[in-house]
C-alpha cells in the first residue's frame, strides 16, 4: 500500500498468521551476505571479506529529483533521515551511524527490536529530530551515504545534505507520498550494492503474506472498511483508488461504498456511518483523546450499533498502542511480516464474529 497523504504522523505520536513464518521472513532479510557475497556485520564487511566484487560494482550514479547522486564506493557508514529508512537499512543488514529518534525516547517498535537483536546491536545512535533534520549531528559521522527515501522533508534538506555525503532519494517529489516499500527499498539497496539483497527481503515478505493468506481461506472475498478516527473526522481509507495493501494481499477486497469516497474526500459523517458496512469492519485511533471521538463513544452511537457488521461482531479495532495502526499505515521492509503476524489474527477474529 502506497503511504497516504499523511493521515498520520510518521513519529511517535501515531506510533502510540503465522509468527514463525513471518518471524523468518524477517530474519531472512537482515543478515547474511551482501551481494558481493562479503559476510557482514552491521552493513560493514567481516575481517578477511574480500571487497573486490564490491568495488568493481561502483561507482553507481542514480537520479533523483535535484539532481543525481554518485556514490563512489561501496558505502560502510549510513546515516537515515527518517524512521522510515532506518528500517530500509535494516532490513538490509545495516545498523545506520545516525538515525532520527523516531520514538522521542518511547519503546522501540516490536520489528525494530528483533532487527536490531539480529544484528547484535544496542541502541541506535539517534539525534533530535523535533525541529527537522539535525544536519550538525549527521555531519559528525561522516556517513559514506545518507538515505532519505520516506521523508516528506526532502524539498528543504536536500541542499544542507548533499556537501555531506550523497543522497539516496527519489527522482520525483511527488514520490515522497506514492512509491511503494518495495520501491523505495530497491532504489536504497542499489546505493548500497545490495540489490541481491533487496530481492531476498521482498521475496520473503511475500511469502510471509501469502502462507497466511492460505492459513485463513475463510479471508477470500470479504469485503472489508478500514476507517481511521482522526482529530476532524472519520476517515474511509479503504477508498476504491487506495492501492491494494495488506487487506487486499490477504484475500479480502474492498465495499461497493468505496467508490465514494477518495484521497481528497473520504470524510465518514456520523449521520453516515452506514458507509462504513462491510463484511470485516476495522478501525483504529491512533491519535488517542486527539481524536474526534474514542471507541467508547463511537461504539455507543445509535447508528454504529445498528450496522449488520456491528451486530454480528465483525467488527475489531487495529491497535495503535503497540505502532500496528501506524505501521498498516505505512509499511516498509522491516515492518511488513510483522503486520501480518499481528494483524492476522485480529482479521480472524472479525471474519468470526459471533
Amino acid at each position: 500500500m502506497n503511504r497516504p497523504a499523511r493521515p498520520f504522523a510518521r513519529r511517535s505520536t501515531a506510533r502510540t498468521l503465522l509468527a514463525a513464518v513471518a518471524c523468518a521472513a524477517l530474519l531472512a532479510g537482515c543478515g547474511g551476505k551482501d551481494d558481493e557475497g562479503a559476510e557482514t556485520d552491521g552493513g560493514k564487511p567481516s575481517a578477511g571479506a574480500s571487497t573486490g566484487a564490491a568495488e568493481a560494482a561502483f561507482p553507481v550514479t542514480l537520479p533523483n529529483a535535484w539532481g543525481k547522486t554518485e556514490v563512489a564506493k561501496k558505502p560502510l557508514k549510513v546515516a537515515t533521515v527518517s524512521d522510515g529508512d532506518t528500517d530500509i537499512a535494516l532490513a538490509l543488514g545495516i545498523v545506520p551511524v545516525i538515525t532520527p529518534d523516531a520514538e522521542d525516547g518511547g519503546p522501540v517498535p516490536e520489528y525494530k527490536q528483533r532487527a536490531l537483536t539480529k544484528l547484535g546491536a544496542g541502541e541506535l545512535k539517534k539525534y533530535d529530530d523535533t525541529d527537522g533534520t539535525d544536519y550538525e549531528a549527521i555531519a559528525a559521522e561522516a556517513p559514506d551515504v545518507i538515505l532519505g527515501m520516506n521523508t516528506w522533508s526532502m524539498d528543504t534538506d536536500y541542499a544542507k545534505l548533499a556537501p555531506i555525503a550523497p543522497v539516496v532519494t527519489f527522482t520525483d517529489k511527488a514520490h515522497s507520498d506514492t512509491l511503494t516499500w518495495q520501491e523505495r527499498l530497491k532504489t536504497a539497496a542499489k546505493a548500497l550494492g545490495l540489490s541481491a539483497e533487496a530481492e531476498k527481503v521482498v521475496a520473503a515478505n511475500e511469502k510471509a503474506t501469502a502462507d497466511a493468506a492460505a492459513a485463513h481461506p475463510g479471508f477470500k472475498g470479504k469485503t472489508y472498511t478500514y476507517a481511521v478516527v482522526h482529530p476532524e473526522q472519520i476517515t474511509f481509507m479503504s477508498y476504491a483508488d487506495q492501492d491494494p495493501g495488506v487487506f487486499e494481499q490477504l484475500g479480502f477486497k474492498k465495499t461497493d461504498k468505496a467508490k465514494n469516497h477518495k484521497a481528497d474526500k473520504n470524510a465518514v459523517s456520523l449521520e453516515n456511518l452506514d458507509e462504513l458496512e462491510a463484511d470485516v469492519l476495522l478501525m483504529t485511533y491512533p491519535f488517542g483523546d486527539n481524536g474526534l471521538l474514542s471507541a467508547k463513544e463511537l461504539e455507543s452511537n445509535k447508528l454504529f450499533q445498528s450496522l449488520q457488521v456491528v451486530k454480528g461482531e465483525h467488527y475489531a479495532v487495529i491497535p495503535s498502542e503497540n505502532t500496528l495502526s501506524s505501521a498498516v499505515a505505512y509499511p516498509d521492509a522491516l515492518s511488513a511480516p510483522w503486520i501480518v503476524e499481528k494483524l492476522t489474527p485480529i482479521l480472524a477474529g472479525a471474519v468470526a464474529g459471533k
